[in-house]
This record gives C-alpha cells, sequence and structure tokens, in this order.
C-alpha cells in the first residue's frame, strides 16, 4: 500500500480541530479505515448560498475545514446551489436572501468560488451545481421525494416548532428545500457534508434521503458559527462585525485588532492554521494574568493577514497600524479631494457628506457625536460645529478613513 493519505490517527486529529459536532464519529472512522485500505478518497460536500457571494471569515471556517480534507487526500466538492439560490428566502423574511435568476446564480456562484480559491485548492476542487439534478425532476418526481420523509421529522427542526407553536406560517417552499438539499447529497453520494451548527437539522435529512435512496449515508460535521469583532453577534455584514477574506491587509489587521480578548483562542482555532500545539501555549498564555492579551492578538492578526496575503504584507500592516494608532502619523496614500468653493466654512455634518466619508447626514451626526471625526488633529464633538477651512485640510472619520481635502 502507498502512503497517499496520512494515518487514521492523523486524519481524525485535524479532522476534530475546531469541529461542534461529528455524527456519527464512528462510522467517520470506519470510512477512513476503508479509504486507506482502497486508497480511494472519501466525498466532502460543502453546499453554499450563492445569493452571498462576498466571503468573511465566518463563511472561512467551514471553508477551512473543507481544505483540510482536501490536505489529507479526499475530494472537496462544492455545490453552487443556483437552483435553490432561485428559490431565494421562502418565508419573505430574509432581504438577504432575494430570489435570484439561473444567471444570477451563476455569476454569484462564479464570484463565491473565486474568493473561496484563497482557501481552497482550486485545482482539486470539484464544481458542481445542483440546478443539474434539481432542474431535472418532474413534478411527480416531487411527490415521491416527498413521500419519503414526514411531517412530524420536519417540524423537530428548531425554528418550524418554535413558529409551529406560535401560530406563525411556515411555508410549504420551507419544508421541500431541506430535501432539495438532501437530493444533492445523493446525487453526488457524499461521505461527509459540512455546515455550520445552525445547518445541522438539513445534514441530518441528507443522512436520511440517502438512505432512501440506497446510498451509504453521509456523516455530517458541523462547525461553530463564528462570532463577529463585536464579541456579540455572529459574524455578518449587516451586523458590520465581519472581516472579508478580501479586505485590504492594513483591514484584515486592525478589525482583528479589534475582536474582545475573549475571542482570541477562538480565531486562532477556528480562523488561523497554527499547529495544535501552539494552541495549548495560546491557552496557557491567555491565563497568565503577567501576560497582556495585546501581543497575542497582534500574533493572531499577523496571522490571518499571512494567510490571505504573506508574511511580508501581514508585517507591513502591523507596521502602519502601529504609525497610524500608536504614534498617531498620518499615512502617506490617503485619497486627496481638490475643490473650488465659495464659501471657506462649512458645517461638520456638510463637510463630511462633502468628503463621502458618510452617507447619510444622520450616519454623520452619528459619528461626530461618538467622537470619531477630526479635522486637522482637533477632534469634533458638536454636531453643530462650523468648521473653518484652510487651504490642506486633513481629515479624519473613524479609525481608518481618511482625506486631504484642498481648496483653490
Amino acid at each position: 500500500m502507498n502512503n497517499k493519505f496520512p494515518t487514521l490517527n492523523e486524519q481524525m486529529d485535524l479532522i476534530r480541530r475546531g469541529a461542534s459536532e461529528i455524527i456519527p464519529e464512528d462510522e467517520l472512522v470506519k470510512k477512513i479505515e476503508r479509504s486507506l485500505q482502497t486508497q480511494k478518497p472519501l466525498n466532502i460536500k460543502l453546499g453554499c448560498d450563492p445569493s452571498r457571494p462576498d466571503l468573511h471569515l465566518g463563511h472561512a471556517v467551514v471553508l477551512r475545514k473543507l481544505a483540510q480534507f482536501q490536505e489529507l487526500g479526499h475530494q472537496a466538492i462544492l455545490i453552487i446551489g443556483d437552483f435553490t439560490g432561485m428559490i431565494g428566502d421562502p418565508t419573505g423574511r430574509n432581504a438577504t436572501r432575494p430570489a435570484l435568476t439561473l444567471e444570477e446564480t451563476r455569476k454569484h456562484g462564479e464570484s463565491y468560488f473565486e474568493q473561496a480559491s484563497r482557501i481552497l485548492s482550486k485545482e482539486k476542487t470539484k464544481i458542481v451545481h445542483n440546478s443539474t439534478w434539481l432542474g431535472k425532476m418532474s413534478f411527480e418526481d416531487v411527490i415521491r421525494l416527498a413521500s419519503r420523509y414526514t411531517v412530524a421529522r420536519m417540524l423537530e427542526r428548531d425554528d418550524f416548532t418554535k413558529r409551529y407553536r406560535a401560530g406563525e406560517p411556515i411555508s410549504m417552499h420551507e419544508i421541500l428545500y431541506p430535501l432539495a438539499q438532501a437530493m444533492d447529497s445523493v446525487a453526488i453520494e457524499s461521505d461527509v457534508e459540512l455546515g455550520g451548527t445552525d445547518q445541522k437539522f438539513n445534514l441530518l435529512v441528507g443522512r436520511d434521503i440517502q438512505r432512501e435512496f440506497g446510498i451509504e449515508p453521509q456523516v455530517i460535521l458541523t462547525m461553530p458559527l463564528l462570532v463577529g469583532t463585536d464579541g456579540v453577534e455572529k459574524m455578518s455584514k449587516s451586523y458590520g462585525n465581519y472581516i472579508g477574506i478580501t479586505d485590504a491587509a492594513d483591514d484584515m489587521y486592525g478589525k482583528t485588532l479589534s475582536i474582545p480578548d475573549s475571542l482570541i483562542y477562538n480565531y486562532f482555532e477556528l480562523t488561523t492554521s497554527v499547529p495544535g500545539s501552539y494552541l495549548a501555549e495560546v491557552k496557557a498564555q491567555l491565563a497568565d494574568s503577567n501576560i497582556n492579551p495585546r501581543n497575542l492578538k497582534r500574533e493572531l492578526a499577523r496571522a490571518i493577514v499571512t494567510l490571505y496575503y504573506n508574511e511580508t504584507t501581514a508585517n507591513q500592516a502591523e507596521e502602519a497600524f502601529d504609525r497610524l494608532f500608536i504614534k498617531k502619523e498620518i499615512p502617506d496614500d490617503i485619497p486627496e479631494m481638490n475643490l473650488q468653493l465659495e464659501k471657506t466654512e462649512m458645517s461638520i455634518t456638510e463637510l463630511i457628506l462633502l468628503t463621502n466619508l458618510a452617507p447619510s447626514k444622520s450616519e454623520a451626526r452619528r459619528l461626530v457625536q461618538q467622537g470619531g471625526v477630526t479635522v486637522n488633529s482637533n477632534k469634533i464633538t458638536d454636531i453643530n460645529a462650523v468648521i473653518a477651512l484652510q487651504t490642506e485640510n486633513i481629515i479624519k472619520v473613524g479609525k481608518r478613513k481618511f482625506i486631504k481635502l484642498t481648496l483653490n
């Protein structure tokens, strides 16, 4: 036997890292043992939602687990939900999941994969679209599929149970959605399906439907939902607490330093590739009151930027941060705006809107009230302040937004 795959123990150690649940783990062990005997890779499935093509570190948690399976020699299969994406949010309550055309879902899927390729091996990832099989199903096929699962079992899903008891409507779309996702597992004969903890029910439906079709059930592996930089809500663009995997290196570094100390270990485990032995060291350092967590956070920020860029860029991002926030220097490459104005005085909100540093007057007022605005190194806290403009003006909003305004 050649050594195409690492040993069972080596594989399980990496697979278990950061995982919330492996259901059932003994079946995964058997699948890996068979894989070692036959030297045949397992099919590892991850479905992606093409309505949200902008990826952040929260999405990266499960993508990184898929990449780890690739490292172990298994086949990563990324399913683009182009067919299910056309349904959108069946309840009509989630504005971030609008119904899309097939063309839009395909375009978003391409964007998703391009970004995911910063984590996955592009050459070793198999891309499939679920319209390939779902689009061919007749109404008879759908009825036969629905007959293989009971309403009682479907209502075991947490959100269905709560809404049913509260007398809130549950659409038939929603009932069919987990079955559609399960058919993806049938179509590709997945051995393992990955997802966030919020996907556990749907992944388990996949096991049941595979069994109904005479296919060996998949093992499911769930990953935790990454808490965002605010330390409260799960990472999401809608909460503004995200770190995008395509963010500029300086922004990625700065946002990482903004996370609360309580998340340092969690981020090391779920968003970096540091070895397990170092994770134990991180835990010990966090428990040591003589060690400043800020130093660990700087290591974390460098590790994350290095993953998505390189070590040199990470060091440069750290130096830029230090210049800006520790030494209080103004960056060299801030954008410039040159204007001819009849007046040299204007209100602070008008100035912020003029320089496009806030999208609305209410947001400009909020930034001023929070103490996040300076003009020529003077902090402005009065929303009614009138600013006397100089020939050259440096305006700063928030931690990282600068603009140089020059008047003719």
